[in-house]
């Protein structure tokens, strides 16, 4: 069996170890310390947002953005409908209900047309969603503007879920600078890892001292343990923030390297009949955390699924692209807006090996495999 190449497996540059032994020699191990306070910073500087908090997932900064302005029990939260589920299951924490939006074709991501019939619809009913969460899809950007525009239009917070994108840009601003705050994450699998981890981002003070407060149990500021309220165990540790702050210098490195990939597959497949890749939205740079293809079995010969289990035959791992949410057992009864763009782009979109360290040979085992799909009898 040859070896195995993994969809987007974490990539060290080697300038970890440096932080990792500062962290180490100083003992802060535990949450907090120098190495979160640097790495907040650090992405503060890179981000342009003033005020990070470090926390351990992406979907722990949602949690907190989400419960910092007020999302409850009964309040609906609008959500792109083609998500992963980490970004989601916070407004289920809180006792909210999701309410899905169809994606657009040029970006993948939330449709602010469909936004906006939807908030104008529930708005004549007087039953608004309390907030909007936006995903970027795959290292490319939501059209910030158009949906901040519907937002403040109808008074509904917005929430970036640029866990996907950071790297990314949107009309030369950072991934996520748009709404009351955004959130990355830093998973093992993302442009830049601590392993496991996340950063909840804002320009609004208040909103950050309370998330803050939230993050380490809601204590309060006593020289005991008082509490007044419940929060939650979500700092990052401060070895892990040195793991981030070694990733971190790397970051335009690695968005250079994620594009590289995906040139090289477009250049070497985007002539071939029925296969198309994920576009570039005109408004910005996509990171390409992930190179995505869709195919069209009549013109192809096969579909998705015959070429994923194709590469799955010669180690080699893809994944569809997310199953679009109002799809999912657990939100069955939901409203959703739309949702057939998101239902097609599931159907025929295909994750392909999106490693920064894949060599030329390990992207060409790919492109000869995804070739030796066509003309195989779809299921």
């Amino acid at each position: 069996m040859p070896e195995r190449i993994h969809l987007s497996p974490p990539h060290l540059g080697g300038g970890e170890k440096a932080y990792i032994e500062e962290a180490t020699q100083s003992n802060y191990i535990a949450p907090l310390g120098p190495q979160v306070d640097a790495f907040e910073k650090e992405i503060a500087r890179k981000s342009g947002f003033p005020y990070t908090l470090a926390v351990v997932s992406g979907t722990a900064a949602i949690h907190l953005a989400l419960k910092c302005i007020g999302v409850g029990p009964g309040d609906t939260v609008a959500a792109s409908a083609l998500t992963f589920i980490g970004g989601v299951a916070p407004i289920v924490y809180l006792g909210a209900r999701p309410v899905f939006v169809d994606s657009e074709y040029c970006s993948w991501n939330m449709d602010p047309q469909r936004l906006g019939d939807m908030l104008e619809d529930s708005g004549s009913r007087y039953d608004l969603p309390r907030a909007v969460v936006v995903t970027d899809i795959y290292g490319q950007c939501a059209d910030y503007d158009a949906i901040a525009d519907i937002c403040t239009r109808y008074g509904v917070a917005l929430v970036i879920d640029a866990a996907e994108s950071f790297g990314a840009t949107y009309k030369e601003r950072s991934a996520g600078d748009a709404g009351i705050a955004a959130a990355y994450s830093f998973n093992g699998n993302k442009i830049i890892t601590t392993s496991g981890g996340g950063m909840l981002a804002s320009r609004e003070p208040a909103l950050m001292a309370y998330a803050r407060k939230l993050s380490q149990h809601a204590k309060e500021d006593a020289h005991f343990y008082e509490h007044r309220e419940v929060g939650f165990n979500y700092r990052m540790s401060n070895i892990v923030a040195a793991v981030g702050r070694g990733q971190l210098a790397m970051l335009e490195e690695r968005v250079r390297l994620k594009r590289a990939v995906f040139a090289y597959y477009k250049k070497h497949l985007e002539d071939v009949d029925g296969l198309d890749f994920m576009p570039e939205a005109p408004w910005g740079t996509s990171s390409r955390w992930l190179t995505v293809m869709l195919v069209s079995p009549d013109s192809f010969g096969a579909d998705r699924e015959a070429v994923r289990a194709a590469l799955e035959k010669e180690n080699i791992e893809a994944r569809p692209v997310w199953k679009p949410m109002h799809m999912q057992p657990v939100f069955e009864g939901c409203r959703a807006a739309g949702g057939a763009v998101a239902e097609e782009l599931f159907g025929r979109g295909l994750c392909l090996p999106s490693g920064t360290a894949m060599t030329r040979a390990d992207m060409d085992r790919v492109i000869r495999t995804v070739l030796g799909c066509r003309g195989l009898f779809c299921g």
